[in-house]
């Protein structure tokens, strides 16, 4: 909360009227000019407190017209109505006159941008351009003068074009830019760098024309108007020209780029006629006129949007007050007006949360006045932000702003209300005083017994004694800041800080080097001292003895803590161990944190607002961490330790924004107040997180059991004070108007003011009044609460019997969810609804639902709410929202989450809603339930007009049957036949023509629709004269229990038939039984008994009637579940007449399984796969395992006699029996099946057996097969016949390849297989294995004659010859391969004799062999060439053949 400060302007003659008065842009100097009749007219210059500079006065005997400030220089060009024409410099006073151009009076006075040119004009039209130089002189005579014949207005500059980035031109220039590097040379043009100041500008006569002027001074008409400019704009965005007239027409227009002007936009400003206009243009586009109505008047040029801002009588405003002039403050966004009445109004723009300035439509506050007297006839803000000055009519007074002072201290606080005045409050007495001090208060602090202020000039010490305030001394000092510890007051100077007397005596001066710096910052808390200097050092005195001693050494802050530019406040505890300190950045901005400095561990710690959290501390619950206010994003403003408590610590603070939080704190309204514990072992704690409380202004202090605010002001008049109320129901305190006291030169006791209020901490609701122990106590559990331990908690208030503390621990336990202790906090509050509930709720299976309903009984409903979602128990949270009022969330709960209660929560909601007397929403929502068919027609049934009108409307069969019954009650047949017709209730519809006697169209009704209860009612109406006609409409009600009634009683045989067929069973029974009593139509009574289910008593009435027809009709029917007995007697019948398969199913079906068997092996019948497994007999006790697989064995043997192999090995299977099944699977071929039931099996001998099976297939062309019989040799653990099987391999090599290489490998392995094998044959196994070793021996010498004969043909020729030699050579190596291979040599050396010779021998050894098998083609073709020799047909037969065979390499292993 802001107060300002007046200063009246010290004019040297206090009868002179001001009329005129501006402030320099840059420099705290206010120009005014006045007139008195005795002088003439005045201009005078004062500094921003009103000091007179009394170098700089100018008088002439004319009156001063016109007044405008160099924009950067101390200079004052001032326009005389003579047509003189003054510049006033500051300070020295030096007054330069205008070579005499004008002679009329001066209506213009305008500055450049850079204030180069001066622009002055007169009523005239002269209009003359002035030269000046950097220092504000005038530079020579004029440039130009223009002469345009009619009175000039209003004159502004055109704003600069920028000028160029000499550094990106640079970068262009290196690149190789032309263009840049143009400018850089003299062949380019002048470079212009940085901002340009712009020398055209625009003119405006009386006549409406705007003449525009450029740099060179030439001039052009722009643009005309209707009527005299009085206001002409530049607006920068849009590059556009606004123009407004006397008669307040305003216009738009864009600026083409060769000078032309285009209208855009026309439009008249309302405003009160007759009255000066006073016109302010913003540069967010706002344009504010304020007329001398009651209302201040806003345009949105940008958005095309318009609204006025009025006065507030509740603030401390007339009725009926006027508002003279406006001005607006860009930098603190404050919109100002002046009063007739002498008041200043201020608005504050203020930006809702969320959104950004220029998004939305501007929001503004009005602030309470500050009154100055007189009439305001013209405000003006300075060039510092903090100054306003304010013409009054009789004098200009200079307002400053200041924060207002306040300050709380053992029990006593004080606010200041105005610049002199103070309200003080003893809350331990209840009494207010109000304190006019004779200096404009700057600062105060207050203690026990003492009130002291300064301005920082003066220090005054009033003291407290009784009812009274008594001023007991008052010095000269110029300490900007003052403490105040008992009788000693702490003021600050340079390099030290003195310890003085209330009279001002030093008493003792504690001093700092000056690397320590100059104290800045003063704080006292108990009997410690914190003193904080502009080196950003801080140091704590004890002041507990008689002279104040250093507490802790100097701590350096600069080197903990990291962008520090200036301390901003520093607070001690209250036993010295800690500091809070908040701290400025180097660019100037507050710090998100608040640090905390620990004088005995000598470390520094912070609390970051911007995330929420603090650089230690212990890891806190998870709910302890979302606080109902989040804390991110926000900054500290203030900061405070309780009194006493050394613990806890508070800070107030607001968020963040890109503007000044210390200029926007002030109106947020989500200000918090957070509440830490600060403790060495635990570190920073989050306590608290609250909004500060409606009608507050600041926090002003924490002292257990309270937070202590001071009160926003709603109201000021005169020395009339009102404070903003604030919420009365959450513990604020005020003190009765009973015990207010004043001093006697305040006013009237009415006139004193609540200003500080005050509200309890959370877990002291309740106890505001608790003595010290119960205090500590609760101090104690809050703290143990903070850390998350509920069992120290709990012993801290066992022994009290406060119903409010128990009731806060069980709010803690809806945090930390300890739900025993909450069982003991209930039963200690007595709340037995809620123990109940809460027992009632254990029933649920999560423990948020059981929470949930503790907070529930506690009221705190949106912990329950986020409870319920953690938990996604949506029901309960609709339940919840339904039982809260909250329809609304409750139907989106529904509709997104909990869809199996939708209905139910519309039908809910739709008896809330009639219930509130909203019949149409109900009427929605009932529909949306679906229970409008019942549900309306009970709420509109007094209504019956609305009733007939919905049911209409509807069109619903079942709301049109509930009409035409309310009808028929009512007699109205007529309508009520109409309106069951529309719901298509045909049985209404025939009895009431039934009751009529309309029996024909009853019969056309229920003959048409086929409606059966239509038809029954009918019928029943009919039996009692037409038989027929009743069993027809039984019939076609499908009564058919009556219809057979009647015809039994009537003799209606015939349809008895049929009827009975349509019935259920027991009607079918009875049916039978009457045509068995009757003796007639026995073929019936079996058709009947048949259909009924009784097959047993069908069958023996179809035997005993012979007949054979029904008989197997029937037969078809039996299945299992028949009489066994009954199934024999008809495979007996099937059997004597000779159908066999019917015989031998029945016989399946009465698990006669061997006679079906035998009977399909006589009647050689077929048995499938089907009959197969109906005679398979499950597991079951009916037949023992051996019968069972010789049933199974039997099946499969007939299948094998029949071929059906595959069926056969699946029954052999089945029965256990594996070797058979595999021979079943040999026969079929299968070769796919026989491998995977060899596979599947796993045995020996069906291993063999498929290997011996695989053996018969063509191995040699599958090497697939040939791996998978030597595998199941191997896994069958044959090793001899494996070994048969490799010689066979062996001699197949041979035999077609003559690949004796590979016929070895095979060989080798055939004799490690027989090595293998066990010997069972007496010897046997020795000699084959020896025979083996034989073969295997020669044929290796074979293959290394081979491959011997690479290297040396000679010898191998001799091993061969040497090899033929050897006894029983064949057919281990065939004795063809061996001459073969001598004639392919000797061919190969050209010895065809010997060759021939060779020929000769083979073909006596193998007379009946051709021996082209043995000798290549070539060969013996170069044989028959050499020697002549001619070769048989056979030969040449075979070698042609030979041609055409492809020789296949069979990799066997």
């Amino acid at each position: 909360m802001a107060v300002y400060f007046d200063h009246r302007i010290e004019a040297p003659d206090s009868s002179d009227v001001p009329f005129q008065l501006t402030w320099h842009s840059s420099l705290p100097i206010l120009a005014v000019a006045s007139s008195s009749p005795a002088t003439g007219g005045k201009v005078d210059l004062y500094l921003q407190q009103g000091e007179y500079v009394e170098s700089c006065h100018v008088v002439r005997p004319h009156q001063p017209t016109g007044l405008r400030w160099h924009p950067t220089k101390p200079v004052l060009a001032v326009g005389w109505d003579n047509g003189e024409v003054v510049l006033l410099t500051h300070p020295p006073g030096d007054q330069t006159v205008l070579p005499g151009v004008h002679t009329t009076t001066i209506k213009l006075l305008e500055w450049s941008s850079f204030g180069s040119r001066l622009v002055t004009g007169d009523e005239s039209g002269a209009l003359a351009v002035w030269k000046v130089d950097a220092r504000g002189r005038l530079h020579g005579n004029h440039l130009v003068k223009h002469e345009y014949k009619k009175p000039l207005t209003c004159c502004i500059f055109r704003p600069s074009t920028p000028g160029d980035d000499v550094a990106m031109l640079a970068r262009a220039s290196v690149r190789g830019d032309e263009r840049a590097l143009d400018k850089f040379s003299w062949k380019g043009a002048p470079l212009k760098m940085g901002p340009q100041e712009g020398l055209g500008f625009f003119i405006c006569t009386a006549d409406g024309k705007v003449h525009s002027v450029d740099e060179y001074c030439k001039t052009s008409v722009l643009l005309s108007v209707e009527g005299s400019i009085k206001k002409l704009l530049y607006i920068e965005k849009t590059e556009a020209l606004a123009v407004i007239t006397e008669n307040l027409m305003l216009s738009q227009y864009a600026l083409g780029p060769e000078g032309g002007a285009q209208e855009i936009m026309k439009g008249k400003l309302s405003s009160k006629s007759g009255q000066n206009v006073d016109v302010v243009w913003t540069e967010d586009g706002l344009l504010i006129t304020a007329s001398g109505e009651q209302v201040i008047r806003l345009w949105d040029l940008e958005r095309d949007d318009n609204y006025v801002l009025s006065l507030d009588e509740t603030l401390g405003y007339e009725r009926g007050e006027m508002i003279n002039c406006v001005s607006y403050c860009a930098g603190k966004e404050i919109l100002a007006a002046g009063t007739t009445n002498g008041r200043i109004a201020m608005w504050r723009m203020v930006v809702q949360s969320g959104s950004s300035r220029g998004d939305t439509k501007p929001q503004w506050k009005l602030q309470t006045p500050t009154e100055i007297g007189g009439n305001v006839t013209q405000l003006q803000w300075g060039s510092n932000l903090n100054l306003l000055a304010a013409n009054n009519s009789n004098t200009v007074l200079i307002l400053c702003e200041h924060v207002m002072s306040a300050h709380f201290s053992h029990q006593v606080a004080a606010v200041q209300l105005s610049p002199t005045q103070l309200n003080i409050t003893q809350f331990h007495t209840g009494l207010h005083f109000s304190l006019q001090s004779d200096i404009h208060v700057r600062g105060v602090c207050v203690t026990k017994d003492s009130v002291t202020v300064w301005n920082g000039k003066q220090v005054t010490v009033y003291e407290l004694s009784g009812t009274s305030l008594r001023n007991t001394g008052s010095f000269p000092c110029d300490s900007h800041v003052v403490a105040v510890h008992g009788e000693n007051l702490y003021t600050v100077e340079p390099n030290r800080v003195q310890i003085r007397t209330p009279q001002g005596t030093v008493k003792q001066l504690l001093t700092f080097s000056k690397a320590e710096g100059n104290p800045v910052l003063l704080n006292v808390r108990q009997s410690y001292l914190v003193v904080g200097t502009d080196t950003a050092n801080i140091r704590v005195f004890d002041l507990s003895r008689r002279d104040a001693k250093a507490h802790c050494s100097t701590k350096n802050l600069a080197d903990q803590i990291p962008n520090l530019g200036a301390l901003r406040s520093v607070k001690c505890n209250a036993n010295g161990s800690q500091v809070s300190i908040l701290i400025s950045q180097v660019n100037g901005r507050p710090d998100h944190k608040v640090y905390f400095y620990d004088v005995e561990m000598d470390t520094v710690t912070h609390f970051d607002f911007f995330t929420g959290r603090p650089s230690s501390g212990i890891s806190q619950e998870e709910e302890s961490e979302k606080q109902q206010w989040s804390l991110s994003g926000h900054s500290p403003v203030s900061h405070f330790w309780d009194e006493s408590e050394p613990r806890l610590f508070v800070c107030e603070t607001v968020p963040v924004s890109s503007e000044s939080i210390l200029n926007s704190s002030l109106d947020m309204v989500d200000v918090l107040v957070v509440t830490l514990f600060c403790t060495q072992e635990h570190g920073l704690l989050l306590q608290d997180c609250s909004p500060r409380p409606p009608g507050m202004q600041a926090l002003l202090a924490l002292d257990v059991p309270y937070y202590y605010y001071s009160c926003k002001l709603l109201f000021r008049r005169g020395d009339v004070f009102l404070p903003e109320p604030g919420e009365k129901d959450q513990g604020l305190i005020e003190v009765s108007a009973s015990s207010y006291r004043t001093q006697p030169t305040t006013g009237t006791p009415s006139q004193v003011p609540h200003m500080v209020s005050r509200k309890a901490l959370r877990d002291f609701v309740g106890l505001e009044n608790c003595e010290k122990a119960t205090r500590d106590a609760m101090l104690n559990f809050s703290f143990y609460l903070t850390i998350g331990d509920m069992d120290e908690a709990f012993k801290s208030i066992k022994l009290i019997k406060s119903k409010a503390v128990w009731e806060n621990m069980a709010r803690m336990c809806v945090k930390t969810r300890r739900l025993d202790v909450a069982r003991v906090c209930l039963g200690n509050m007595g709340n037995a609804r809620a123990a109940k509930a809460l027992k009632e709720a254990e029933a649920e299976p999560e423990p948020e639902t059981q929470v949930a309903m503790l907070a529930i009984q506690l009221g705190m409903l949106e912990d329950a709410e986020n409870l319920y979602k953690s938990c996604q128990r949506y029901d309960l949270l609709n339940n919840f929202y339904q039982a809260s009022g909250k329809w609304q969330q409750a139907l989106e709960t529904a509709e997104v989450h909990d869809r199996i209660h939708l209905r139910a929560t519309y039908y809910s909601y739709a008896k809330y809603l009639e219930s509130m007397g909203d019949k149409t929403l109900a009427l929605t929502y009932y529909e949306k339930s679906d229970t409008h068919r019942v549900e309306v027609p009970r709420m509109l049934q007094d209504d019956t007009s609305s009733l007939e009108i919905y049911v209409n409307k509807m069109k619903d069969k079942s709301i049109y049957k509930w009409w035409a019954q309310y009808l028929e009650s009512q007699a109205d047949l007529d309508s009520a036949l109409h309106f069951y017709e529309c719901a298509q209730d045909y049985l209404s519809l025939v009895r009431i023509f039934c009751y009529r006697g309309d029996i024909q169209k009853a019969s056309e009704i229920a003959n048409n629709t086929g409606d059966r209860a239509a038809s029954y009612h009918l019928a029943r109406h009919y039996e009692g004269h037409d038989i027929k006609q009743a069993v027809h409409f039984y019939t076609r009600a499908q009564a058919y229990n009556n219809a057979i009634r009647l015809c039994k009683e009537n003799g209606l045989d015939d349809q008895l038939m049929n009827l009975a067929l349509l019935s259920n069973p027991e009607d079918m029974m009875e049916a039978a039984c009457y045509y068995e009593e009757k003796g007639s139509h026995l073929d019936r009574a079996v058709a009947l008994y048949h259909k009924a289910g009784y097959v047993s008593r069908a069958l023996e009435l179809a035997f005993a009637t012979e007949q054979f027809g029904a008989l197997e009709m029937i037969a078809e029917d039996l299945n299992e579940s028949s009489d066994p007995a009954l199934l024999a007697r008809c495979s007996d019948f099937f059997s004597t007449h000779s159908k066999y398969e019917k015989s031998v199913e029945l016989l399946v079906a009465a698990k006669k399984y061997h006679q079906a068997l035998e009977l399909c092996v006589t009647q050689n019948l077929t048995i499938t796969e089907d009959l197969a497994e109906r005679m398979t007999v499950p597991d079951s006790k009916d037949m023992s395992e051996e019968a069972r697989k010789e049933l199974l064995e039997r099946i499969a043997d007939c299948c094998m006699r029949q071929g059906n192999y595959h069926l056969a090995t699946k029954k052999y299977t089945q029965a256990g029996n594996k070797l058979k099944a595999m021979r079943a699977l040999l026969k079929s071929g299968d070769t796919e099946k026989i491998v995977f039931f060899a596979n599947v099996s796993r045995q020996k001998e069906l291993f063999i057996l498929a290997a011996n099976y695989l053996q018969s297939l063509d191995w040699r062309k599958d090497p697939d097969i040939l791996k998978t019989i030597i595998g199941f040799y191997t896994k069958g653990r044959a090793p001899d016949l494996l070994a048969g099987f490799y010689e066979a391999c062996a001699q197949v090599e041979i035999d077609d390849y003559q690949n004796y290489e590979k016929a070895l490998d095979a060989l080798t392995e055939a004799s490690k297989c027989l090595s293998k094998a066990k010997d069972a044959s007496s010897g046997q196994q020795e000699v084959r294995l020896a025979d083996l070793q034989h073969k295997i021996t020669l044929i290796r010498k074979f293959v290394h004659i081979r491959s011997l004969y690479i290297e040396d043909a000679s010898e191998a020729v001799q091993l061969c010859e040497t090899l033929l030699e050897e006894p029983e050579l064949d057919p281990a190596v065939r004795i063809g391969d061996v001459f073969g291979f001598l004639i392919e040599h000797h061919c190969q050396q050209g010895n065809f004799q010997l060759a021939n010779r060779k020929l000769e021998q083979l073909q006596k050894l193998l007379p009946s062999q051709n021996v082209s098998y043995y000798i290549s083609q070539a060969s013996l073709v170069a044989l028959q060439k050499e020697l002549g020799i001619p070769m048989d047909r056979s030969d040449k037969i075979h070698i042609s053949k030979e041609e055409d065979e492809v020789e296949e390499d069979l990799n066997m292993f």
